[in-house]
C-alpha cells in the first residue's frame, strides 16, 4: 500500500479521493505530511474523504502518529495519519 504524500499546495478534493480510494481498496489508508501547511491540507482532506466514505457506509477513524522520513539526506520528522474503520464496541 502507498503512503499518499501531502504537501502544503495539495488540493484537498484531490487528496480526499486519494484517501477514500485507497481505503476502499485496502481498508486502510496512510497519509503523510511534514510542515504546518502540509499538516492543514491533509486534516482537511481527512474530512472530506470521511464524507466520502460514510456515503458508502464506512465510518472511519485517525490514529496520528509521528514518523522519521530521509529527505536529501536529513532526517525530518512528519505527522502520519492511520486512517482505519471503526470497531463499535461490543
Amino acid at each position: 500500500m502507498d503512503i499518499i504524500k501531502v504537501s502544503g499546495t495539495s488540493r484537498t478534493s484531490a487528496v480526499a479521493g486519494a484517501i477514500a480510494g485507497v481505503f476502499r481498496e485496502n481498508k486502510r489508508a496512510e497519509v503523510q505530511a511534514i510542515g504546518a501547511g502540509a499538516v492543514n491540507q491533509a486534516i482537511k482532506a481527512l474530512v472530506l474523504a470521511r464524507g466520502y466514505l460514510a456515503e458508502d457506509g464506512y465510518d472511519v477513524i485517525c490514529a496520528p502518529e509521528f514518523a522519521d522520513v530521509e529527505i536529501d539526506d536529513k532526517v525530518r520528522t512528519a505527522i502520519k495519519l492511520v486512517v482505519e474503520e471503526r470497531i463499535p464496541a461490543a
